[in-house]
């Protein structure tokens, strides 16, 4: 009795019952990842740390000590912070979720397995990350004296679910594209990079003045946003905003879902 496994074309909740079924799975390659990462590293996990933290030193000297971008009377370093700690989120997961499978073609061309667990097992990471570095953010608020808003800590699961819905429905269509087109992998920190000043990371959406309607259309905006409004105070969070976002990211993700199964057949035959 011989049993053929053909990827289907559409998703459906086989794809779901499938990637349940192997979850032990999908948290080893999850555990692989973060082992590999920081194993034959001198300062381990503090790499987590390092990145963010330097990144905002850099904004903060130019950005709010030379520049001077207007925070509301919030302290910059904590302003930029906040937004770091969501973009760094986002655009580490979208940039390892559309390699996965070029980084681990040995085993798709090898063994069958769902291969949705790869990107999503990358970004699993991420949220390790995020909340090591969040560290970074407690001192800061601690050398600052200032009091967060703490009730704004209830909305930030739902800010990452809607990152990793972003992260997650890019990241597959990007892997996809990756398998057969390898400029993704050089061109996308490209585009990342140019992203990030598209969003208001380092600075406030109010700053482009009559402009700030096109910083909108960047879902990552409304989530950016709400995380300061929730965390620091000052403006309310704008939940007409956050939805738009949260409704583009969701349909981000059934587009990239829909795609990856649409050209998963050929990924074994063309990486």
């Amino acid at each position: 009795m011989v049993t053929i496994i053909r990827p289907k074309k559409i998703i459906s909740f086989e794809d779901f019952k499938e990637i349940w079924q192997y979850r032990e799975l999908l948290f080893f390659f999850a555990w692989r990842d973060l082992k590999v990462r920081y194993k034959q590293t001198a300062i381990g996990v503090a790499w987590a740390l390092f990145q963010p933290f330097f990144t905002m030193v850099v904004f903060s000297v130019f950005f709010g000590g030379l520049i001077k971008i207007p925070t509301d009377g919030i302290p910059y370093p904590i302003f930029v912070f906040v937004g770091l700690l969501i973009w760094q989120f986002f655009s580490t997961s979208l940039t390892d979720a559309s390699n996965s499978l070029i980084v681990n073609q040995s085993i798709v061309t090898k063994v069958y397995f769902p291969r949705l667990l790869l990107p999503i097992s990358t970004i699993l990471v991420k949220f390790v990350d995020f909340f090591i570095a969040s560290i970074i953010l407690v001192g800061l608020m601690i050398y600052y004296q200032y009091i967060p808003n703490l009730s704004g800590l209830l909305i930030l699961p739902l800010l990452l679910i809607i990152s990793f819905f972003a992260a997650l429905g890019g990241g597959l269509i990007l892997a996809s594209i990756n398998v057969k087109y390898r400029d993704v992998r050089y061109a996308l920190p490209f585009f990342i990079q140019i992203l990030m000043f598209l969003t208001p990371v380092i600075y406030p959406p109010s700053i482009a003045g009559k402009y700030a309607w096109i910083l909108s259309i960047n879902p990552m905006t409304g989530v950016i946003k709400a995380a300061r409004s929730a965390l620091l105070g000052g403006a309310p969070i704008n939940w007409e905003l956050l939805g738009i976002s949260g409704v583009a990211c969701f349909i981000l993700l059934i587009v990239g879902f829909i795609y990856f199964k649409k050209t998963e057949r050929y990924f074994a035959d063309i990486i």
